[in-house]
């Protein structure tokens, strides 16, 4: 597929020149600041150190001193507290967090995880029903219950009171809940909205904390929890989940929990993990508990104060993994014949298929991989419970949260964000939605977000590229949405050497500019390009630069996003 190459232009030159001045520092580095929102020594200090102090006061947080109050009490009164989350990554770090915090303090204390199957997303009646047959009068929902108006009033009338903590779009009503935490309520004030649903755990965990002079350290002491949300999640890492990530990143990399330290073991690395390593290496195995069997297990594992215990979960929750992975492909593989044998499918510009069989656990992964492959919002759908369930992914500038929207009256749920939803809908609606989803993409969306773009940083020269830039650009981390790691473009290079063919389709080759030194490349599927790319022939290419250690030998490496001549 051809990609699109968009240099960014929104910055202003006057604060590039100034910026560099004041931090004595390239203008390639500065122009990047400034694309960031930064364009003062102070906000470049506050950028290039984060600190445990640039958190947000919580109950900066609308109801957040009603959620702790009420939790003061529940504990004082000896109630029976039940901690409920989602069953995906952001979900069950949350559960392990909120019950790992409270369980240290006060011992009648449950947790919940509906299960995917039977009980779908978000608050549960059968979850309403298991906390009243228990006794218990207090859940602190996660990651969930923004839109669950009728399940809270379900609760309220079995007597039973709930704390919402949820970053979700809340709907036109907000649920009629003690306490519901969500910076993107109307009415709160919270500085910064993008919080994943762990880390608004975190910030009632530290609100609690702060009240009743509980050390700060048996606060942070859950990061690592909450970095394994923002990754997985796929939150911004801005701001606030910026210092969140920084400090989460330390913990797993010193001092990890027994459960995420059993987790890197099996996946084969136990560090330094980045960002992505989490959303490639932990998430995955995260999620497969839920996918395939019982989500309990994963916070089973994430809670755990015994090694051979966790080792033995994390172990499990390996093998499932490795089925969700069976799944994933054999599905993958029939969505796209579906899609491949069928003109109309591949004319439109909405991609949504369905099969009844399709296991449920792996739809959103299948919606991701169609997603990159013809680049275009995408559903997939299968039966549950009696419904057509789904999951929706979207492309670059276009809100499919929005064009949902547009289809409600179809539809008996939904939720998410701009670019990954959830829906559901009756069985007899499904070819209406099929096609009313079409009609809102095709009239809503802009040719330009139909092809795939490659976003560049900046204009560099190969010779710009010594210690002390690349030194600074790694301080521009942790990468991920609204901070992704630069990518730049080089004009009028050429191969040094020969350039070679590794993995079938790949290219291992040094390149060189015209006063500068060669750099190793590797270029991942393109070895489309390898008869063109002779010694002495210019070319341009968009690269990210990274660090490439092999056998402790560190070496510059540019990772090449595309070729052309």
């Amino acid at each position: 597929m051809n990609k699109r190459w968009a240099l960014k232009d929104n910055t202003n030159h006057d604060d590039v020149i100034k910026l560099a001045a004041e931090l004595n520092i390239d203008t390639v580095l500065s122009t990047m600041l400034v694309q960031r929102g930064i364009t003062t020594f102070e906000d470049a200090r506050y950028f290039f150190r984060p600190d445990h102090r640039h958190l947000h006061d919580p109950f900066l947080m609308q109801d957040m001193e009603k959620a702790i109050l009420r939790i003061e009490q529940a504990i004082a009164a000896g109630e029976k507290i039940m901690i409920y989350g989602d069953y995906d990554v952001d979900g069950t770090t949350a559960v392990a967090l909120t019950y790992s915090f409270f369980k240290k303090l006060y011992n009648n204390i449950d947790y919940y995880i509906p299960d995917r199957y039977k009980e779908g997303y978000g608050i549960s009646t059968q979850g309403i029903d298991y906390a009243a047959e228990h006794g218990i009068s207090l859940i602190i929902a996660l990651d969930c219950g923004i839109k669950s108006i009728d399940k809270i009033d379900y609760a309220n009338e079995k007597g039973i009171d709930f704390i919402i903590c949820d970053h979700h779009l809340p709907g036109a009503s907000i649920p009629n809940a003690v306490a519901v935490l969500d910076p993107k309520r109307e009415d709160c004030e919270y500085p910064y909205k993008e919080l994943s649903g762990c880390g608004i755990g975190f910030k009632l965990i530290q609100a609690y904390a702060e009240k009743n002079d509980i050390p700060i350290e048996e606060v942070n002491c859950y990061l690592d929890l909450v970095v394994i949300s923002i990754s997985c999640d796929i939150v911004h890492i801005t701001g606030e989940n910026r210092v969140l990530a920084h400090f989460g990143l330390q913990k797993i990399n010193t001092d990890p929990c027994i459960g995420v330290k059993a987790l890197m073991e099996i996946a084969g690395r136990t560090g330094p993990y980045t960002i992505s390593d989490v959303v490639f290496l932990l998430g995955p195995r995260i999620n497969a508990a839920g996918r395939i069997d019982d989500a309990k297990h994963a916070v089973e594992l994430l809670i755990a104060t015994d090694k051979d215990a966790a080792k033995e979960k994390s172990a499990m929750i390996n093998v499932r993994n490795t089925e969700r992975k069976g799944h994933d492909l054999s599905i993958t593989d029939e969505a796209l014949g579906m899609i491949d044998n069928d003109e109309v499918l591949i004319a439109r510009k909405s991609t949504v298929v369905f099969n009844e069989d399709w296991h449920k656990g792996v739809i959103g992964i299948v919606a991701s991989r169609l997603t990159e492959k013809y680049y275009r919002p995408t559903i997939v759908l299968t039966r549950s419970n009696g419904h057509v369930a789904g999951s929706a992914r979207s492309v670059l500038g276009y809100d499919l949260y929005e064009a949902l929207c547009g289809c409600k009256d179809l539809l008996i749920q939904f939720g998410g964000h701009k670019y990954a939803a959830g829906l559901t809908m009756e069985p007899e609606n499904l070819e209406a939605f099929i096609e009313r989803f079409e009609e809102v993409v095709s009239s809503t969306i802009k040719p330009e977000q139909l092809i795939q773009q490659i976003q560049i940083d900046a204009e560099l020269r190969l010779s710009q590229i010594e210690p002390k830039f690349f030194r600074i650009l790694n301080q521009f981390a942790p990468f991920g949405p609204e901070n992704m790691a630069p990518v730049f473009i080089s004009k009028n290079v050429y191969v040094s050497g020969n350039a070679g063919l590794v993995g079938g389709s790949h290219i291992k080759m040094s390149v060189m500019q015209e006063g500068s030194a060669a750099f190793d490349c590797i270029a991942f599927n393109h070895g489309q390009y390898l008869e063109q790319l002779r010694p002495g022939v210019p070319f341009e290419m968009c690269y990210s630069i990274e660090e490439n250690v092999w056998r402790e030998r560190r070496t510059i490496q540019l990772n090449v996003k595309g070729i052309r001549f």
